[in-house]
């Protein structure tokens, strides 16, 4: 009798723990080969996630699918960032987005987004986002401000291969070879946009302004990056300084993110360097050249240190003019750049200067 009673708890207990195993969550592979398959993953696809073994364990029950508990690891772990942004905006306007101090529209201007500009959304609060785009932050309206899956679409579209110098002086040649002539010369922490290459390549090709040419990729950071937004920083202006350089550099700047025509004279349809110089001096009564390479011929020479807003800085290739800007203080001019980029703000030294020129008095 009692043989019989031990025999029939053997089998329920028996049953209960197949029961039991049966309903647990059943792992193909041990932590170690876990690690091994996301290691190898890693290597096949290229992407860079660290996953770690506990998660998958944690969050992938019942697969026995040791590919299937690495993506969905990946899933639990990932967090998209597109060009450096976490929660991606991008100013869908036809020329700029104001970024203001309050959620309001009566409030204090701190800075502009450009077509396609992106940010990092922080809140949105009915009609208003707050963001932050490159040195500026406040808010902008969400009627023009692409969200979620819009925003990414249209960062895909406009996201450019950009290339940030390491180095003091990157030298900029026609050719890709160290025996080529050198165009220009870009200082440290200048970026150029990438027309052709990647970054195993030993040299990529650039657009500097009008021009093309190559750099060695050695001393670059190459990255995906899309525009960000300006600050309305005030121009300090010095003693004396009129007010027809205040009103010229004002009114100059109203035109930023506008596109570059090669020929073009229109400042809102289209123009090139020396068509935007001379629109924007036509209308305070100077009538200057049409080319670059005339205009450095007009008005006084003065050294960049001694450049005051209002004054035009050209640049060179082959010791001879092809580009000008005018200085709008700050050790920037804003210009009309080439094809990928319009009219915008660069640093006066983005390039080597050839000559700087005094046209206002």
């Amino acid at each position: 009798m009692r043989l019989m009673i031990h025999r029939i708890i053997c089998v329920f207990g028996t049953v209960f723990l197949l029961g039991m195993l049966v309903s647990m969550p059943v792992f193909a592979a041990t932590t170690g080969e876990l690690y091994t398959a996301g290691a190898t993953r890693e290597m096949e696809t290229g992407r860079l996630e660290t996953v770690s073994a506990d998660k998958i364990l944690t969050s992938t029950a019942g697969s026995g699918d040791m590919e299937s508990a690495y993506k969905a690891a990946l899933n639990v772990q990932k967090e998209e960032v597109i060009a450096g942004y976490k929660n991606l905006g991008i100013a869908n306007v036809s020329d700029h987005l104001n970024v203001r101090k309050e959620a309001r529209e009566d409030a204090e201007l701190v800075g502009k987004m450009t077509k396609n500009a992106a940010c990092e959304i922080q809140e949105i609060d009915g009609p208003w986002a707050h963001i932050k785009s490159g040195k500026v932050e406040g808010y902008v309206s969400t009627e023009f401000l692409l969200t979620g899956e819009e925003a990414k679409t249209r960062a895909m579209q406009v996201m450019r291969l950009v290339a940030t110098v390491t180095t003091t002086t990157l030298f900029v040649r026609e050719q890709p070879n160290t025996n080529s002539t050198i165009i220009t010369m870009v200082p440290i922490e200048e970026k150029l946009d990438i027309t052709e290459g990647k970054e195993d390549d030993p040299w990529v090709k650039i657009q500097i302004d009008e021009d093309e040419g190559y750099i060695s990729a050695q001393y670059v950071k190459i990255s995906q990056e899309l525009d960000k937004a300006m600050t309305l920083k005030e121009l300090e202006y010095g003693a004396g300084m009129s007010d027809t350089r205040v009103s010229l550099v004002n009114y100059a700047m109203q035109f930023i993110g506008n596109p570059y025509v090669w020929g073009g004279t229109s400042l809102t349809k289209g123009c090139d360097c020396s068509g935007y110089v001379q629109s924007i001096f036509r209308k305070y009564g100077y009538s200057l050249p049409r080319t670059s390479r005339e205009q450095a011929r007009v008005g006084t020479k003065v050294s960049l240190e001694n450049a005051k807003p209002g004054d035009l800085v050209f640049y060179g290739k082959g010791g001879t003019v092809n580009h000008v800007g005018i200085y709008i203080g700050n050790g920037q001019i804003v210009n009309a750049s080439n094809k990928r980029t319009g009219i915008k703000v660069s640093n006066a030294t983005y390039r080597t200067p050839y000559a700087v020129r005094r046209i206002l008095p």
